[in-house]
C-alpha cells in the first residue's frame, strides 16, 4: 500500500498583460510549459497540446473564461475532463498533488521531451577535478547542487577520505539547483571552446588572444544551450538561476592524517549583469564572470585541459537525481563500469531523504530506466555483502555520438 498526502503545487504564472505581451510562438511555448508543469506535479507523462488546444487555451488564458474553452464542443469525455482540469490549475494557480510516501507503482518518463526547434550543438564539461581544487577532490563525485527546488536554507556537507566538501547557497536565494548547473556546464563549455580555438590559432604561428575572463551570452543562447523552451516564464527563471548560482560558495577543507589543513572558499560563478533587457523587461543579455578555479583548470599552461565529453541529452534528463547519476556515472565508469553501495550514492548526492526513502526513490529510478534509460549508461541494482550496489555500466551502442576536444 502507498501512504498518501495530498499537498498543494502553486504555479508561477505570468498575469494575462505580461501573457498577452508575448508572440504566438512564445504564448504556445508558454503553454505548453505550464501544462507539461501541471502534467508533472500530478505524475502524468508529458502529453503536448495540439494546435486546438492550444487555441483553446490562450483564449482562456487572457480572460479566464471557461466559456472560452468550448467544452461543448469537445466529444471526448476524458479529453474534456482533462481541459476543464487544466484550465481550472491555471484558474487558481495552483495544482492539486498526491504526495506518495512509498515507491510509486507506475513509471515515470525519466527524460522529457527536446524543445520545439531544438539545435542543440555538441559541447565540453568540466573535469572538475583537474580545476585547483588540492587533494584529487572530484565534484563529479558528489552533487554540487540541491536535488530539491524547494529547499532554500540547506548546507550540503560531504566528508570524504580526504577532505571535507560543504556547499552553502545564499540567505535569500538558496542553493543552486541541478537545472541551475546547466549554465555553469555552459560558461566552462563556452571557455573550452575558446581555448580551443586559442590553441588552434597559437599552433598556426598566429598570436590570438587569451581567452577573456568575462563572457556576454544572450538569454536565448543560454536557454537553447541547455535545451529548455523559449517561454516567457524561462527567462523570468534564468535570471533566478544566475542568483543562486553566484551566492552557492563550495568550501573544501583538505585533510592530512584526519586533522584540518588548508580552507578554499569559491562560488560556481563569478559576479554577474543584466546587460539589456527586452522590451518586455526581460532579460535579454548578462555579462558572466568566470572564477579564477574554474579558469585556472581549464586554461591549463600546457594547452590540454583534462574535461569530459557530456552527451546533449543530459539537459534532457527530467530528475534532478538523474542528472547527478549521469555525472557519477561519466565520470566513474567512463567507458567501462562503475560500482557503489547505496549508502554511498546517497551520501554522495546530498539528498535530504531518509536512508529508506532515497533507496527506494532510487530502486524507482533505476526501474523507470528500463523504458526510458539515461543517455550513455545502463543501470542495475544488484545484492552486495554490505547491502545492495548500484551497478552503472556504459551502453556499447550510444544513441547519441560525442565529439572530443581536439588535441
Amino acid at each position: 500500500m502507498h501512504g498518501e498526502t495530498m499537498s498543494r503545487h502553486k504555479l508561477n504564472l505570468l498575469d494575462r498583460s505580461a501573457f498577452a505581451a508575448l508572440s504566438l510562438h512564445e504564448k504556445n511555448a508558454y503553454l505548453q510549459n505550464v501544462v507539461k508543469e501541471i502534467q508533472a506535479v500530478r505524475g502524468e507523462p508529458y502529453v503536448p497540446l495540439d494546435k486546438d488546444a492550444l487555441s483553446r487555451l490562450r483564449r482562456f488564458y487572457s480572460r479566464r473564461s471557461f466559456a472560452d474553452l468550448r467544452l461543448n464542443s469537445v466529444k471526448d469525455d476524458g479529453l474534456r475532463q482533462s481541459f476543464s482540469s487544466l484550465a481550472e490549475s491555471i484558474h487558481l494557480g495552483e495544482v492539486k498533488r498526491i504526495i506518495t510516501h512509498e515507491t510509486p507503482s507506475s513509471p515515470r518518463p525519466v527524460s522529457r521531451p527536446a524543445p520545439l526547434d531544438d539545435d542543440q550543438l555538441m559541447f565540453f564539461v568540466p573535469a572538475v577535478h583537474d580545476a585547483p581544487v588540492k587533494d584529487d577532490l572530484n565534484l563529479m563525485d558528489i552533487a554540487p547542487f540541491s536535488l530539491s527546488k524547494t529547499v532554500k536554507d540547506r548546507v550540503l556537507r560531504y566528508e570524504l577520505k580526504d577532505s571535507i566538501v560543504t556547499i552553502e547557497g545564499g540567505a535569500d536565494v538558496g542553493l543552486a539547483t541541478a537545472y541551475d548547473y546547466d549554465i555553469f556546464i555552459n560558461m566552462v563549455s563556452h571557455l573550452a571552446a575558446e581555448v580551443r580555438d586559442y590553441t588552434i590559432a597559437y599552433k598556426k604561428g598566429l598570436r590570438p588572444n587569451v581567452p577573456a575572463r568575462v563572457y556576454r551570452p544572450s538569454a536565448t543562447e543560454l536557454l537553447k544551450f541547455c535545451r529548455r523552451s523559449l517561454g516567457g516564464k524561462q527567462y523570468l527563471e534564468l535570471e533566478k538561476a544566475l542568483d543562486r548560482l553566484q551566492a552557492t560558495r563550495v568550501k573544501i577543507t583538505n585533510l592530512n592524517e584526519g586533522k584540518r589543513r588548508e580552507t578554499e572558499s569559491f562560488p560556481l560563478i563569478g559576479r554577474f549583469r543584466v546587460v539589456s533587457r527586452t522590451q518586455q523587461d526581460r532579460i535579454d543579455q548578462v555579462e558572466i564572470e568566470i572564477p579564477t578555479w574554474v579558469y585556472d583548470g581549464v586554461v591549463s599552461p600546457d594547452g590540454r585541459p583534462s574535461i569530459l565529453t557530456l552527451n546533449p541529452a543530459y539537459f534532457l534528463i527530467a530528475r534532478p537525481l538523474g542528472k547527478y547519476l549521469y555525472r557519477l556515472a561519466r565520470r566513474t565508469a567512463g567507458d567501462g563500469e562503475a560500482f557503489y553501495r547505496i549508502d554511498d550514492v546517497h551520501t554522495r548526492s546530498g539528498s535530504s531523504l531518509s536512508a529508506t526513502k532515497f533507496r527506494k526513490t532510487l530502486e524507482q529510478l533505476v526501474e523507470d530506466c528500463k523504458a526510458d534509460p539515461l543517455p550513455d549508461y545502463d543501470l542495475e541494482i544488484r545484492p552486495g555483502t554490505n547491502g545492495k550496489i548500484l551497478h552503472m555500466q556504459k551502453r556499447k551502442m550510444a544513441d547519441v555520438t560525442q565529439t572530443a576536444l581536439p588535441a
